[in-house]
């Protein structure tokens, strides 16, 4: 593994001076949001959103893929950067471990980055737990803005897994500890200042966005926003350096921003859109990384991210692993070709939904150490057979050399698409309900929507205060189409259940809850933390 260069040689590759840079450390930096002001408008890049197949529980290498195809993408001579989210702790310290790749195709420091980095999501998860302590403190001191102590629907937010606090009582211990009422915690990837950060556009946007925030609802009806507890230009001061992306490296040099960290499940799924927008005008291609499956990240990049930012994808990478399309034929097979043949299922469900959208795919088939050459050859068989181009991708062992022939596919996939007519799903004029039976059927393959009454209310109220336009961001289980993860490959003839809708008027969108999804994680049985440790020389292990 090469060893990591200064940041400042990493910087010289985009030509970025000095004065747009902030160091931390010798490797790592943020970059000002004044290179969007002042940098050259007429350069713009290609993006490609890496995507991928339903995937299993410990995932089917999208982070890894989208740094093996950036540096294959390097590799070509093509000016690349990489956009990723910033890994969360509770996954780190939870299932799946770090979120910086792996083996030839990491982002480098992967310890810091994992771990602490430049303090973004502790500014987030502050910035958020800093309104909720202003609006009780509000509500002790006499609740001026006459809140609806049972309306109230700003929860506090803790980047760990944490199945306790789910639900939980504020204001016990009498009248000096505060009203008491119900409440609970969320992860800091599913906080809204976490999908505002994610979405603005500017430090004004931003500030509008967090004015936007709804808190709950008066004994009159009417929505209570952030800026009515006059604490937005505190939540700045405390998002003032988390909302400059950062910069680093790849194992092989590549440039990478990595900013914000919202999960796909619960969440918009994507790097910010600052993030986004610096790296199309430094660099020709940006390879952008939904989270999970294609019916969760890259729905909702098309369908929510794209319409607000006006970013449009010029081609997708659709992963696949034989591991993934196998257990979707069978879960407890293992190199089973017909268990492997079925759940192909899953593969075309996903290439039929993106290519709703018009977007251009190419297939990478994420080659891992135990697959043979006959499920390798299935695969391939298949995309053949729909149509469609695909590589075998092995970046994990050889980094960006493995990944050649997709980054030849992809780029030549991307400059064909000079029209772009990717388009989303659904207009905005459709009502919110409706936009939820779109996504249902046409994308996750249901039949019918039942929604809950509360939840039905909920969206109609929403409606009525003008929040109808909003796209919807569904929170639903990563491990099937449908809102049951036991429901395997391309199932059909289901019914969706929406049991609970929130909105974040901040960050433009309305969450919808299908099946028993969580917006709070919890540790499994033997979480990774029980594998790490430090050395007394301070090695990360």
């Amino acid at each position: 593994m090469n060893a990591m260069l200064p940041i400042r040689e990493i910087a010289d590759q985009l030509a970025i001076p000095d004065d747009y840079l902030v160091n931390y450390g010798q490797h790592i930096a943020k970059i000002r949001l004044e290179l969007l002001a002042d940098w050259p408008s007429t350069k713009q890049g290609k993006l490609i959103l890496v995507t991928a197949v339903t995937p299993t529980s410990h995932g089917e290498g999208k982070t890894v893929v989208s740094i093996g195809l950036a540096q294959a993408l390097s590799r070509l001579g093509k000016r690349t950067l990489a956009t990723l989210r910033e890994p969360s702790l509770g996954p780190v310290f939870g299932l799946k471990g770090g979120a910086t790749g792996g083996g030839r195709a990491q982002v480098l420091p992967a310890e810091r980055i994992n771990l602490h980095f430049t303090g973004d999501f502790h500014a987030i998860t502050t910035a958020h737990n800093l309104l909720a302590a202003a609006l009780d403190s509000h509500i002790h001191h006499g609740n001026e803005l006459r809140f609806d102590l049972n309306s109230i629907s700003w929860p506090r937010a803790l980047d760990m897994n944490d199945r306790a606090l789910r639900h939980i009582v504020v204001g016990l211990g009498g009248k000096q500890n505060g009203l008491p009422r119900e409440s609970g915690f969320v992860i800091t990837a599913a906080s809204e200042v976490m999908a505002v950060m994610g979405l603005a556009q500017s430090r004004a946007d931003l500030r509008r966005r967090l004015d936007d925030i709804i808190l709950g609802f008066n004994q009159e009806g009417q929505p209570i926003h952030a800026r009515d507890l006059q604490i937005t230009g505190a939540l700045m001061v405390v998002l003032d350096e988390a909302i400059m992306p950062n910069l680093a490296q790849t194992t092989e040099h590549t440039p990478v921003l990595v900013h914000t960290g919202p999960f796909a499940n619960i969440a918009h799924g994507t790097s910010s859109v600052i993030s986004q927008r610096m790296a199309l005008r430094l660099a020709d291609y940006v390879v952008n990384e939904a989270g999970f499956g294609a019916d969760l990240g890259a729905e909702k990049y098309l369908d929510l991210v794209m319409p607000s930012s006006g970013i449009k994808p010029s081609a997708a990478v659709l992963i696949a692993t034989a591991r993934a399309l196998t257990a979707h034929g069978s879960p407890t097979a293992e190199h089973d070709l017909a268990a492997l043949e079925r759940g192909l299922s899953n593969l075309a469900r996903h290439l039929e939904n993106l290519r709703k959208y018009r977007l251009p795919v190419v297939v990478a088939i994420n080659r891992f150490s135990d697959d043979t050459a006959e499920e390798l050859a299935l695969i391939q068989e298949f995309c053949r057979s729909a149509n469609v181009a695909c590589a075998l991708t092995e970046v994990f062992t050889r980094g960006g050399a493995g990944a050649l022939e997709l980054a030849e596919k992809v780029a030549a996939l991307a400059d064909a698409n000079e029209d772009n007519p990717v388009t989303s799903l659904y207009e905005s004029g459709l009502g919110l309900e409706d936009k939820v039976r779109r996504v249902a059927r046409e994308i996750y393959g249901a039949d019918e929507v039942f929604f809950a009454p509360e939840a039905r209310k909920k969206l109609k109220k929403f409606t009525e205060l003008g929040f109808g336009h909003f796209p919807v961001c569904i929170a639903k289980t990563p491990a099937s189409f449908s809102d049951n993860p036991k429901l395997l490959g391309a199932p059909r003839g289901w019914t969706m259940t929406v049991n609970e809708a929130n909105l974040s008027a901040g960050a433009g969108f309305v969450v919808v809850v299908a099946g028993a999804m969580m917006l709070m994680p919890g540790l499994p049985k033997k979480p990774q933390a029980l594998k790490m440790d430090v050395t007394d020389n301070g090695l990360v292990m």
